[in-house]
């Protein structure tokens, strides 16, 4: 029998991920889902990949792909990403860049790096529930990030007291779950709340790439970079991924900032399962060589085609007093619904009578509000499944 009393206390805030249980009910037959954050595995580069593996298994890779590596990770994929990261605004070398398990792992290892327990992270009201999951282990406290200038860097480090303000978290394009971004003006004011409270900033770029109108906005870490001159003198940690463009099963992201950050993620990385698996990276830098900038406008307008459906399904299907998000890129819809409205009940209702499953916006938020929100992901139906599935949806409401 387990002595849980052995445990050490970070282990009461580790929660199982609402939405990896939730992803477990989908089996069921004849279920819509908008739950998952996932990619359409038809529009993966499966093709690319399957040719990717064969060099990396053929004579002249095969010792190399199968072989121990470094922690940094593998040096041409790494390099590719320097070419990647300038093209977006962010001029780099390879040592400004380690190679994770995901992002996931990247966020992790951040929390690790910076908080002690009674810390303070500043992150969005709702906020990506991986993050919080990954922070929550460091036992810190968490505040409301505000970009809009309604709060000031004294008010925040009251608000801290004893556990200091280590870092803002957020992604800044088409975030997980609101599917909002931030503008300009929001961008740089974060930067000089940054400077006020002597924090760094953690960029989650994970849906970076998957805009599909409006003009791009220039990542953190780029204006940071434009007004510093040199990435070793910015706070701003860019956090990307692989898995909402080419493949998430293969988990391989990238962390890019000053070299002391990298140096001690590299540590944690030794220390965690000393490198992310080469062949993996091998195939991803095959392939994002081949084909990442053809695939990206293809993604680009397969997914832009399905956020029109689900936003003019809404309009169509929705009764009077839900309102929601209208993103200009990524993979989700923030839904509010009318106050007294649970979504968690709602969730048991459309499943059980429509067959319809999203993922309850209370687990997105570090305090337990926001019952009467919900997230829908638009990514991984096609058009028509996405019209079915929202009809029903305001079926369920309706009554």
């Amino acid at each position: 029998m387990t002595n849980h009393e052995l445990f050490a206390t970070r282990a009461s805030r580790m929660k199982a991920s609402e939405i990896r249980e939730l992803l477990k009910l989908l089996d069921q037959p004849g279920i819509i889902s908008f739950a998952g954050g996932i990619p359409d595995p038809a529009l993966f580069p499966a093709d690319a990949f399957a040719q990717a593996f064969q060099v990396a298994l053929g004579p002249k890779k095969q010792a190399q792909a199968l072989q121990y590596s470094v922690s940094e990770g593998y040096a041409p994929l790494r390099e590719w990403l320097v070419g990647h990261m300038r093209e977006i605004g962010v001029v780099c070398d390879i040592d400004n860049i380690l190679i994770t398990s995901g992002s996931q792992q990247a966020l992790d290892y951040l929390g690790k790096l910076y908080l002690s327990p009674g810390d303070t992270a500043l992150v969005g009201w709702p906020t990506y529930l991986g993050a919080l999951a990954a922070f929550n282990a460091y036992e810190p406290r968490f505040d409301r990030l505000s970009v809009n200038g309604n709060r000031g860097a004294d008010e925040y480090a009251t608000a801290a007291a004893a556990g200091r303000v280590k870092f803002a978290y957020l992604s800044p394009d088409f975030a997980n779950p609101t599917g909002e971004a931030v503008d300009l003006r929001g961008r740089e004011a974060l930067l000089d709340l940054a400077d006020d409270l002597n924090c760094a900033v953690i960029e989650d770029g994970a849906y970076q790439a998957l805009r599909y109108e409006g003009e791009t906005i220039p990542p953190v870490l780029a204006l940071e970079l434009a007004r510093k001159g040199s990435i070793e003198d910015c706070r701003t940690i860019y956090c990307g991924s692989f898995s909402k463009t080419l493949s998430p099963g293969l988990r391989v992201g990238w962390v890019v900032a000053a070299k002391p950050v990298i140096s001690q993620l590299v540590l944690m990385k030794q220390a965690a399962d000393l490198h992310s698996a080469t062949i993996n990276q091998m195939a991803i830098e095959k392939v994002a060589r081949a084909c990442f900038d053809t695939h990206i406008p293809m993604l680009r307008q397969t997914y832009g085609a399905r956020r029109g459906a689900i936003l003019d399904a809404l309009e169509k299907y929705m009764p009077k007093g839900v309102e929601w998000t209208k993103p200009e890129g990524g993979m989700f819809i923030w839904l509010t619904l009318p106050v007294g409205t649970d979504g968690a009940a709602l969730l048991s209702r459309a499943l059980e009578t429509v067959k319809v499953a999203f993922v309850p916006g209370q687990a997105f938020f570090p305090d337990g509000s926001g019952e009467n929100t919900i997230r829908l992901s638009f990514s991984n139906s096609d058009e028509a499944t996405i019209r079915q599935g929202i009809r029903r949806l305001g079926e369920v409401l309706q009554t």
